[in-house]
């Protein structure tokens, strides 16, 4: 009596195909017919606005030009302690014969020049000038702690100092000699005392 025994196949089933036969991929997502690429910004690096980073509109230039006389770090005593602040005093001008100084406040020093130039552009006046760009006549002028004098000096372009200088700068005056006749160095107050003697010239 022979024995036959019955082999099983304990392998495991496969549904890959016979040998030789290539293997289907999966099928990959089709490129992006534009090539873009999203990102931080939107398509293409850009700007919600379709605007790259680098393309910014023309900034529109102020017919005024401006300079900062002083910017000071001040404290205001509050209920929990000293809050500190900027303050900034700003000249501005059109060197055309229009002045005006401003003091502007704020918690950086950005946004105290800021208000500082719409301060100055509110207090702005026009000096009447000669053919020269010097003046008519000799002015004296005092605010608070500071006393000026001017003096129209033909020839002689623009002698001044300190605040002074800035001021007459930016109302295009020249040829004129200047004094400061007290010993202060606060350049608000002798911006001050500068614009009320030219303002002087307004009412004569």
């Amino acid at each position: 009596m022979t024995d036959t025994t019955t082999m099983t196949d304990t392998a495991p089933k496969t549904d890959a195909p016979a040998t030789g036969t290539p293997v289907e991929q999966p099928a990959t997502p089709a490129a992006d017919p534009r090539g873009a690429i999203r990102g931080r910004g939107g398509r293409d690096g850009r700007r919600p606005g379709g605007r790259s980073p680098r393309e910014r509109a023309p900034r529109e230039r102020s017919e005024f030009e401006q300079a900062t006389l002083e910017v000071r770090r001040v404290a205001r005593v509050m209920a929990g302690g000293r809050r500190f602040s900027f303050s900034a005093t700003v000249v501005i001008g059109d060197q055309k014969g229009r002045v005006g100084v401003g003091v502007g406040k704020g918690a950086d020093t950005a946004l105290a020049i800021d208000k500082a130039v719409r301060a100055a552009k509110k207090t702005l006046f026009t000096v009447p000038l000669m053919s020269d760009n010097s003046i008519r006549h000799d002015v004296t002028a005092t605010y608070g702690s500071s006393t000026v004098t001017i003096i129209p000096s033909a020839g002689r372009g623009l002698v001044a100092g300190s605040a002074m200088r800035i001021v007459l700068e930016h109302a295009g005056v020249t040829n004129v000699v200047t004094k400061i006749l007290t010993r202060t160095k606060n350049k608000l107050t002798i911006a001050r005392a500068t614009v009320a003697a030219l303002r002087k010239l307004q009412s004569k």
